[in-house]
């Protein structure tokens, strides 16, 4: 019991969670300037958590992690505006609006013309999201790949493996970013448990890529 509680303590602090989450967080740079010289063929974002049922606007309905991804896709995308911009994502739940229709929503009220969304709505996953991204673009084809940074090494190994080439666009960074000279860096807290409850899952997640 003891060992349970002084574990649990110190995944919840800080210092720890963030020592767990950061070197996923780092594996790829921030990507400040679209890479014209790569010549990708699309910028796309990867699904997160959506609540289309609930009464609220679409920036409310998406999570703070699916906000981060297209806003970030959006950046990435009005320095190549010719270009597609490609949202997938779906719900598992069955008669639940595709994620994927939620982000074309926003992104077309947000000034990117329908005829340039293209919505992913049958990804389940990041290994479907490829699959389907390389069908779509072909064997080979380079794109601007958007999605959270600990997410980021995982999601590049299934891109890889469709046969794709992306630029990494990773957005949506929790560690490293409280102030050790606040007390609430000191003190553990729910939010720092979430950053090593995503460092877990994504140790699992990149296990799981190995044996598909």
């Amino acid at each position: 019991m003891c060992v349970s509680v002084i574990s649990l303590a110190l995944l919840s602090w800080a210092p720890v969670a963030d020592r767990l989450l950061q070197p996923f967080e780092s594996d790829y740079p921030s990507l400040v300037a679209f890479p014209h010289d790569q010549q990708p063929k699309a910028v796309m974002v990867l699904g997160a958590d959506y609540q289309p049922n609930q009464p609220w606007t679409l920036t409310g309905q998406l999570s703070g992690a699916a906000i981060n991804r297209l806003a970030e896709g959006l950046r990435l995308w009005h320095q190549a505006p010719d270009l597609p911009l490609i949202v997938s994502g779906t719900d598992r739940r069955p008669n639940i609006r595709s994620m994927a229709l939620g982000y074309a929503a926003l992104a077309h009220q947000l000034g990117v013309p329908e005829s340039h969304i293209l919505a992913l709505t049958e990804p389940r996953d990041t290994g479907e999201e490829a699959q389907a991204a390389a069908r779509l673009l072909g064997q080979g084809a380079s794109l601007i790949l958007v999605t959270s940074a600990s997410h980021m090494p995982r999601a590049v190994k299934h891109f890889r493996a469709a046969g794709l080439q992306p630029i990494p666009a990773p957005t949506h960074y929790l560690a490293l970013r409280d102030d050790r000279d606040t007390l609430g860096y000191w003190i553990p807290s729910a939010r720092h448990l979430r950053k090593s409850e995503r460092a877990f899952y994504e140790t699992l997640g990149l296990l799981a890529v190995r044996w598909e």
